[in-house]
This record gives C-alpha cells, sequence and structure tokens, in this order.
C-alpha cells in the first residue's frame, strides 16, 4: 500500500497493518554533519527562494539572506512526521531513500493568514542581522551566524484599533479566490492522484498558536484577562476565514486530516490554564472539526510541544483524534498516554537526545514501543528535529533497529 493508504489505516487502528516510517524532521547542521559522517549527498535538501502563501514563504527571507549555499543551521528538514510544505523549509529525499523511510505528509498550501498578505520589508543587515518585516506582517530579527527561526520583535496585532484595521482590510470574506496561490489547479490536479497523505491547516494556524504568533505571549496573556471579548473577536474571525477556504478547498480535493498548530504547552505544563484552554481554544476547535467531520475529514492533529498531559482530555473533549510529538524530556511518556487514552492517535514520543548516547541506551529507548505498535493507531519518530549532536553512526543504528520493530508489528 501507498503513504497515504498507510496512514489511513494506521490512524484508523487497523490491525496487522504495520506503522509509517517517518521522522518529525532533522536541523540543516545535522544534516550537514551527516553528509560529512557518510550520508550518500545525491539530492541536497532544496531552499526555495519563494513562496505563495504563509503557510509555505515565512521566514523564507531570512533563510535566503544568508546567501546560496549550504543550509542555515538552524533551519528544518522535513521528513514526514510534519507536513510540507511550512516555514520556508525543505523537503528531505537522501535520508529518506538511504533508511527506506516513507515520503512527506502534505499540507494545502493555500493563504488562511492576511489577504492581501504584507510586503516583505528589510529593515537593516549586514554580517550579522537581518531585520525585516515578514509576509504576516510581523517584525523579525535573525541572526545568521546562528541560522535558527527569526525573533519576532514588533507584532502584527498591538491593540483593537490596529485589530480593527486588519479585520477589515485582511481579513475579507469577499475575494476568497485571491487566498489560492497561483498554481492552484496545478496543486488540485496532484492532490487528486497523490500516494501522499494530505492535510488542512499548519502553521502557524491554531487557536492558542495563531495568537502567540502574531499577538507575542506577553500581550496575549494579558489579553485573556483583560480583553477576553476581543480575544473571541480575533478567534470567531479566523474560524470564519479557515471555514469559509477550507469549504472551497474541499470542493475540490478530497483530504485525509487536519493539523492543528498550538505548542501551547512547555516543560511543565500548558502555558494558560485549563479554564483558559476550555474558553478559548476548544469551542473554536470543535466548530471546524465538526465542520470537518461532516465533509469526510475525520482525522484532527494537534501539535504541541512540552508536557501536554493535563491537556489530553480537553483536546479529545474538543475532538481532536491525535496528538504529537509527545517530548520526552517534558514528561512525555507514549507508553503511558496509550495506557491512558486508548484510542488516541499518537505521533513522535522517542526522545532525540537520547539517540546521541549509543547502541545500547537506544535499544533501552526504543523497547517499550514494541508494545504501544501492537496496539495501533501509533507512528513512533523523534519527539522534536534531530539535532546536530546525533551522529550518523548513531541515528542510523536507531533508525535500521526502528525499521525492523515497525515491520515486526504488521504487514
Amino acid at each position: 500500500m501507498n503513504a497515504r493508504e498507510r496512514f489511513l489505516r494506521v490512524l484508523d487502528f487497523e490491525p496487522g497493518v504495520h506503522s509509517l516510517k517517518w521522522e518529525f524532521g532533522y536541523w540543516g547542521e545535522t544534516v550537514d554533519n551527516w553528509y560529512a559522517q557518510g550520508l550518500p549527498e545525491r539530492n541536497y535538501p532544496e531552499l526555495k527562494r519563494t513562496g505563495n502563501t504563509p503557510t509555505a514563504s515565512l521566514y523564507t527571507p531570512a533563510w535566503c539572506s544568508i546567501g546560496e549555499g549550504r543550509l542555515p543551521k538552524g533551519i528544518g528538514v522535513m521528513a514526514g512526521g510534519l507536513y510540507w510544505p511550512t516555514q520556508g523549509f525543505p523537503l528531505d529525499s537522501d535520508v529518506r531513500d538511504f533508511f527506506g523511510l516513507d515520503i512527506c505528509q502534505r499540507v494545502v498550501d493555500v493563504n488562511l493568514l492576511f489577504d492581501p498578505m504584507f510586503e516583505v520589508q528589510v529593515l537593516d543587515e549586514d554580517d550579522e542581522v537581518f531585520d525585516y518585516i515578514d509576509v504576516d506582517g510581523v517584525q523579525r530579527r535573525f541572526l545568521k551566524n546562528h541560522g535558527t527561526i527569526p525573533t519576532s520583535m514588533k507584532w502584527v496585532i498591538r491593540d483593537k484599533k490596529g485589530w480593527e484595521k486588519l479585520k477589515e482590510e485582511r481579513l475579507s470574506l469577499k475575494n476568497l479566490a485571491g487566498r489560492f496561490p497561483a498554481d492552484w489547479e496545478d496543486q488540485v490536479r496532484a492532490h487528486n492522484k497523490r500516494d501522499y497523505p494530505l492535510a488542512l491547516g499548519g502553521y502557524p494556524h491554531g487557536f492558542f498558536g495563531t495568537l502567540s504568533h502574531l499577538i507575542g505571549y506577553e500581550q496575549l496573556f494579558l489579553w485573556y484577562c483583560d480583553a477576553p471579548a476581543l480575544i473571541h473577536d480575533i478567534l470567531n474571525t479566523l474560524t470564519e476565514v479557515w471555514i469559509a477556504v477550507y469549504s472551497e478547498v474541499l470542493a475540490r480535493v478530497s483530504v485525509d486530516h487536519w493539523q492543528i498548530w498550538e505548542d501551547v504547552s512547555y516543560g511543565t505544563g500548558p502555558m494558560i490554564s485549563l479554564a483558559m484552554v476550555r474558553e478559548y481554544m476548544l469551542p473554536y476547535i470543535k466548530r471546524i472539526g465538526d465542520f470537518l467531520k461532516a465533509r469526510g475529514v475525520r482525522h484532527i492533529l494537534l501539535d504541541t510541544d512540552g508536557n501536554c498531559n493535563s491537556v489530553i482530555p480537553l483536546f479529545i473533549e474538543a475532538g481532536i483524534t491525535g496528538m504529537y510529538p509527545f517530548e520526552v524530556h517534558c514528561g512525555m511518556d507514549l507508553a503511558r498516554v496509550r495506557r491512558t487514552y486508548p484510542k488516541l492517535q499518537i505521533m513522535g514520543g522517542i526522545s532525540k537526545s537520547e539517540i546521541t548516547k549509543g547502541r545500547a541506551r537506544i535499544d533501552e529507548v526504543l523497547r517499550p514501543l514494541e508494545a504501544v505498535l501492537r496496539t495501533g493507531g501509533c507512528v513512533p519518530f523523534g519527539d522534536h528535529f534531530i539535532p546536530p549532536d546525533v551522529s550518523f553512526e548513531n541515528f542510523s543504528y536507531y533508525r535500521i533497529r526502528l525499521n525492523e520493530m515497525i515491520d515486526r508489528s504488521g504487514q
């Protein structure tokens, strides 16, 4: 079966079907290290210079500011467990082909933020720093020597008056055609004959995630308490835009799942109270989820880093069917999650940092996964991008052992 068929059968907990072979992704420096350590370089990850929508082109001006050549150290290289296109990240094929991994899931590349997009403006640049305004209107600073995701310096939603102006000028439903890229007809043809899983949503689209992305954490936390009506207006407006765009997409393309990006959790728990999760996230997740499920999109996957143990029940209540990447160092344990939530789809959950510690430790980390894989509904991979201190030798041992474990779990 192809990757799409396998994805759907795994998410349906179909007995006897082994899981997909994916990774969340790799940092650019990691991939360059592996080429130097023995990975055959046949198709170096290609950095796109332009993008049609915020989905594909956020951060692209920063990545491209360091010039031609090798990848920025802190760029993500996509490997299946996280969808593509996103954030200007390139797509891997050399690691995939070397280890026999499955092809990457895709996300429908349409504009779910501001239409028209903001014009990119370069504010300041030298050999070390690149300051600019991105296509989402956020002012960012990119440190070229570090090469990691740019830091937001000034956000696009700063007060109620500014929000009202944005809503009127860039979040209208009057011209939905402008939200679809120039190559939309080509995308439709490709998606309708696809062998890969296809999602709606993706980064930076979520009900905590988008707000933190456009407002900034500090102001958002204050507004939850001081301006709840404003928060609900922003959430309701985004929900209406997304439903309208999703409706247009689903009129042309069948979609396998909805990807919600939140990153609402950190090292010890969620960044907002459970009461705030219930008030400001659940109604909107449920509204769009019910809309999609009525149109045949049965799977809803939510991305949050950190310790998310306490919010899992609330997300399930809202209609979420699966979550990832279950960061181990923050207290997440796939075996415990599976015992507690036997029908929650789980992806990720392998400690990326433990892969650095050699074969005996890798075997120890992988051992509990055997039982989890037999339960179905599980796609195991590193619990975030594989860092550069993971050698190609250690990654190879880990990936080969995991592939063998997956093969043993079904057909």
